[in-house]
């Protein structure tokens, strides 16, 4: 009888510890599920405050990148796949988001504002910049004008020409509501030129160069206003439409006289050398931006008008003046290109463009419309570009245009540097 409640103790007690022991592990298994809970709630909640510190920084007026707490880089590679940054693209585009978002490095703003035209980073900024621009043409057709900006030519009988041009400018912009953007541009243009020419009926005994150069002087103010009319959305680019009056502020190349070099009748030169077109010229255009991840792609078309001016001497010839009117040709340009940002401060950008410009024409007083043999034009150009952001106010902007057509420059190089207030 002992043996047979002893036998039953033991299975109570057996049952006893079982039953324990799956109570502790159903609460065991509980408990790591709200453990896990509360992670993700905390892997949600340290996303969320860094992007809420980010534009609280942007409304106190800072730029820079929020100090994140040491569980931060954990949590940051989740936070592209967030529902918030995903709307934030889609609704803001892709200008919004460089500016909310702290997840666009600043190598990718600055090739997104090269791309555009539209320097939103600021309500002010300014942007100096100097460009140093090489021509060799054998092309003699022109009539004493300025040609696409880059090299004065006349009625010659030359073999070669090597135009240098330096421009140092400064251009300034308002940024107005991120949507509006007003800017002026003031050029100082030094140029020096050396003809050459191997004598009439092409004998090297006679062949003669002269150099000219033009003192540093005050080239065509233009003035700007573009306007971003449309954010980035699935299916969508940004696009900035903008406006350009340019002012005949610089040297006018009409009325400038020739003289011929001793020695050789088959030379003649210019006495000066101009530093603007002298007439009204007004522009406008559209740009257009797209991001396809890892890069960023990009257009822009626009067309240029001429106003038609009297001047009261066209003529190159010494103790000759005739009064006259311009037409000079119109053109239209374009260009399409693609960047990439190669690290957090640097990006590199390759682009195509092509200038595509009608004949001009002058016309002496009480005689027809002359057109000019030669001055219409096809200027195609290869652009490779880089943005180093040294901080979140400066970037350096070098850039190498090589041209493609005898029209273009053989190459131009040039060096900007946008600050930001």
């Amino acid at each position: 009888m002992c043996r047979y409640w002893r036998g039953a103790l033991l299975v109570v007690m057996a049952s006893s510890s079982c039953a324990l022991a799956q109570g502790m592990s159903s609460e065991e298994a509980v408990l790591r599920q709200e453990l896990e809970v509360l992670k993700q709630r905390y892997e949600a909640q340290q996303n969320a405050l860094m992007i809420l510190e980010q534009r609280l920084r942007q409304l106190e007026g800072r730029t820079s990148e929020p100090a994140a707490p040491p569980a931060a880089p954990a949590a940051a590679p989740a936070a592209p796949a967030q529902p918030a940054t995903q709307v934030a693209r889609a609704e803001g585009g892709y200008g919004q988001t460089l500016r909310e978002s702290s997840e666009p490095p600043p190598s990718v703003e600055a090739l997104y504002q090269e791309a555009s035209g539209f320097f939103g980073g600021g309500t002010f900024s300014i942007e100096p910049g100097l460009t140093y621009s090489y021509y060799d043409t054998r092309q003699l057709f022109l009539n004493g004008f300025l040609a696409l900006d880059a090299i004065f030519l006349g009625n010659l009988g030359i073999d070669e020409i090597k135009a240098n041009t330096f421009t140092l400018d400064l251009t300034g912009r308002y940024n107005l509501h991120q949507r509006w953007q007003f800017d002026v541009n003031l050029p100082l243009i030094y140029r020096r030129t050396t003809y050459q020419s191997a004598g009439a009926g092409g004998s090297t005994a006679q062949f003669s160069e002269k150099t000219v150069t033009g003192d540093p002087r005050l080239g065509d103010i233009s003035f700007g206003v573009s306007y971003k009319f449309l954010d980035e959305a699935p299916g969508r680019p940004d696009a900035v439409a903008s406006l350009r009056i340019k002012a005949p502020t610089g040297k006018e190349p009409y009325g400038i006289k020739f003289d011929r070099v001793s020695g050789n009748t088959n030379l003649s030169v210019p006495e000066d050398l101009p530093t603007g077109n002298g007439v009204w010229a007004i522009s406008p255009g559209i740009s257009l931006v797209k991001t396809l991840d890892p890069a960023v792609v990009f257009g822009n078309l626009s067309y240029t008008y001429h106003k038609t001016e009297s001047f009261s001497d066209i003529s190159t010839e010494r103790n000759a003046k005739v009064p006259g009117k311009v037409d000079l040709g119109d053109y239209f340009q374009f260009g399409l290109g693609m960047a990439f940002a190669l690290n957090e401060r640097m990006s590199l950008s390759m682009s195509f463009s092509e200038l595509i410009s009608r004949s001009s024409r002058i016309k002496p007083q009480g005689g027809p419309w002359q057109k000019i043999s030669g001055s219409d034009a096809n200027a195609a150009y290869f652009n490779i570009g880089m943005t180093y952001a040294v901080n979140n106010d400066l970037t350096v902007v070098p850039s190498l245009s090589v041209g493609l057509t005898p029209d273009a420059p053989d190459f131009t190089f040039s060096l900007k540097f946008p600050y930001y207030f």
